[in-house]
């Protein structure tokens, strides 16, 4: 006889982890995670920051009001960055800067002589940046732990090796086959699986929303000289690249957007080497070593939102996906606002400035495939 449940949250990232946490005071709640440990993907591969204007102005309303949260856990340590552009895209600095007016964000524009000073060893042609001095590294292990030993102490319960291989709509609740795991059934499904967010929407016989994953790439580089420990973080304006120290080490990565199905990500060694190309066009520091590499997939809905809220065309369907790199800086925030809209509570302090409507999945309208 299968367990029973009143929610079953599929995939135990951060995602799934921290929905999970939300939602177990209020109800039954199994976890399903297909591989032998949670945040086993993208979660655990990320080179995380917390940084105000990553992911451009729709997903500021979710950064700023997680930045308590993490606080609070003691998984935020400052940073800085630097968004650096050269003369020529002054235009777009400008651009750039203006999106972001009355968001709340806080940017500042520098020119050569005070970014010389922050970035010693940058090359010439490198004139000007964005400051943001509230960006923060976060500590990802810390906040995925604490969602998972939170879910727990509520009394959510997690299953891994648990691959979910066919949901079947029984009544007004769900069979999940999970194949030689067995199978369980829930009242409402959370489609909480990053990559495989689309695919898990076919098993359930819901309209794919095109979530598509993409492979990025980070390379632990051994430089000399050293990176200074208070090194902001480095991005370049047009996207290309970002740098940041790690250890006395330094973690690079070309930025890189590859369309990729869903799987177990692994570097390209080209992708290794445009990011060295383009960091050497940067700074005259000397790269030792290539210490280690690897990659990860971020997933985005077409429109590069979140997609949190219940499915217009399948019943007991609940999307809690497409959080591209930034699921981790947000998702205090987002998990709360999942949980209020999948429980139909109202909103509290911290999701009281931010529109359920804006990541709701019926603006994509009718989506097959």
């Amino acid at each position: 006889m299968s367990e029973s449940f009143d929610i079953a949250v599929i995939g135990a990232g951060i995602a799934g982890a921290s929905i999970a946490a939300e939602v177990a005071p209020h109800a039954s709640v199994i976890v399903l995670e297909g591989e032998a440990h949670p945040g086993y993907h993208t979660t655990g591969r990320s080179a995380a920051f917390w940084e105000e204007c990553y992911g451009g102005p729709g997903i500021v309303p979710l950064t700023l009001a997680s930045r308590d949260a993490l606080d609070e856990l003691g998984a935020l340590s400052q940073r800085g960055a630097l968004y650096i552009a050269r003369s020529e895209q002054e235009g777009e600095l400008d651009a750039f800067m203006a999106q972001f007016a009355g968001t709340g964000v806080t940017i500042d524009k520098i020119g050569r002589e005070l970014l010389r000073g922050i970035v010693p060893g940058i090359k010439p042609d490198w004139t000007l940046a964005v400051s943001e001095p509230a960006c923060g590294d976060i500590d990802v292990a810390a906040v995925h732990q604490h969602y998972l030993s939170t879910m727990r102490r509520e009394g959510a319960v997690l299953r891994v090796n648990a691959r979910v291989e066919a949901l079947e709509r029984e009544g007004d609740g769900w069979r999940i086959d999970l194949g030689p795991a067995g199978e369980v059934r829930a009242g409402l499904v959370v489609n909480a699986a990053g990559a495989w967010a689309d695919v898990i929407a076919g098993l359930a016989g819901a309209a794919r929303l095109g979530i598509q994953p993409y492979r990025r790439t980070v390379a632990q580089l051994r430089i000399d000289p050293a990176p200074p420990p208070d090194l902001p973080l480095v991005l370049d304006l047009a996207g290309e690249f970002y740098f940041k120290p790690e250890s006395a080490r330094l973690w690079l990565s070309p930025h890189d957007e590859t369309p990729s199905p869903p799987c177990d990500a692994a570097p390209e060694e080209l992708d290794v080497a445009i990011a060295i190309d383009r960091f050497e066009q940067v700074v005259d520091w000397q790269i030792r070593a290539v210490e280690r590499k690897w990659a990860g997939l971020r997933s985005f809905s077409p429109d590069r939102l979140p997609v949190i809220g219940h499915a217009t065309d399948r019943p007991g369907f609940f999307w809690f996906a497409g959080q591209g790199g930034y699921g981790i800086q947000t998702a205090p925030a987002a998990a709360r606002l999942a949980a209020q809209v999948l429980l139909g509570t109202g909103s509290d302090a911290v999701t009281a400035r931010i529109d359920p409507l804006a990541y709701a999945p019926a603006r994509f309208g009718a989506r097959t495939g």
